[in-house]
């Protein structure tokens, strides 16, 4: 733990999260991270409670997720709603799953943030506060990562990244300093030291939920209301991902659809632009599709264990336009499978 904790302030701008006084609630969710905090507490003279200290194999003191099942997912609002019962306690509060590898931001102002949001915020305030950073160091997102993390970029002038599903994607580029951030929808991501060297290639909820404390201590305005802010600059997106069923037989389509197996022109009556098999960012197979328009976009995979798909649409104008996504979606995928053929 010690080197760990020793270098947090060479990521994070913990002296300003003290001298502001901010006030911040944790939840380990019965893991791994549950020891750390106390330390990084007293380290560095944060004003940090620790909302949970049980450790519990069962995880019988955890909400029931949206399913009735025990789900340690802390981007899930019913999985978190603990926390998020108590978010007027605190200026900023945060819960990591128990391998600590994924963070969930919970504020006064917006309750639990969608992991999407919080990522497009941290990209924002990264780049406007890290002078020693790269300028040619890129902004690494995942094909499902909302468009929304697209504008941001382009506004701060940073080349954007897009790679397959699965944090290994980013670690080359997060060890050579040649991204300087990498995120993925289903809220894991890390990002460089302040001098621009190499912190970590993997996922780091504590580094995720101390940088919402640090946000919150400079800018005076807590993550939730800084999204809000950037949705004014850049328009507010609409994103939901559902699980479909999918046949077994099928499973092994997805990792040979090619563009030309889609046969459709439009998507929710706007011309499609796009069919992509494989990541721009690294030409990777995404083992699966997605199709973008210029107000939209899909993707489906299917999922590594379940007899399901997973199924993610964004759209830029509103949930009624973002249905229509998901309607034409579906039909999409079953008539691009349908005409894969398996045989070798």
């Amino acid at each position: 733990m010690t080197p760990y904790i020793e270098d947090l302030d060479l990521a994070l701008n913990l002296e300003a999260i003290r001298a502001a006084g901010v006030k911040l609630g944790v939840d380990p969710l019965g893991g791994a991270s549950l020891a750390y905090w106390d330390p990084i507490a007293e380290r560095y003279g944060l004003d940090l409670t620790v909302l949970n200290r049980k450790v519990d194999p069962t995880f019988r003191f955890m909400t029931l997720d949206h399913d009735g099942v025990v789900r340690m997912d802390c981007s899930s609002k019913y999985a978190m709603a603990g926390l998020v019962r108590m978010k007027d306690r605190f200026d900023i509060a945060w819960g990591c799953d128990p391998d600590a590898d994924r963070h969930g931001i919970v504020t006064p102002f917006a309750g639990l943030l969608n992991p999407n949001h919080f990522l497009s915020v941290a990209v924002d305030y990264l780049v406007t506060h890290r002078p020693n950073w790269p300028a040619a160091a890129a902004i690494g997102k995942t094909l499902v990562s909302s468009s929304l993390l697209d504008k941001v970029a382009a506004a701060q002038r940073r080349t954007l990244c897009e790679v397959p599903v699965g944090f290994k994607w980013f670690v080359p580029g997060l060890y050579s300093g040649t991204l300087c951030f990498g995120g993925e929808e289903s809220a894991g991501a890390s990002f460089l030291a302040r001098n621009g060297t190499v912190w970590t290639t993997d996922k780091d909820g504590l580094l995720l939920g101390l940088l919402a404390a640090e946000i919150t201590a400079v800018t005076r305005h807590e993550p939730g209301y800084y999204y809000h802010q950037l949705t004014r600059r850049h328009g507010a997106t609409f994103y939901k991902r559902v699980d479909e069923p999918l046949d077994p037989t099928q499973a092994p389509r997805f990792q040979k659809l090619t563009a030309q197996h889609v046969a459709a022109t439009q998507l929710a009556g706007d011309p499609i632009r796009q069919k992509l098999t494989r990541a721009p960012g690294n030409d990777a197979p995404l083992g699966g599709l997605k199709v973008v328009t210029d107000r939209g976009w899909f993707a489906a995979r299917p999922s590594g264990t379940e007899p399901k798909f997973k199924l993610y649409a964004e759209s830029l104008v509103g949930a009624e336009h973002l249905d229509a996504l998901l309607t034409d979606a579906r039909r999409i995928i079953q008539d691009s499978l349908a005409t894969v053929t398996t045989r070798a």
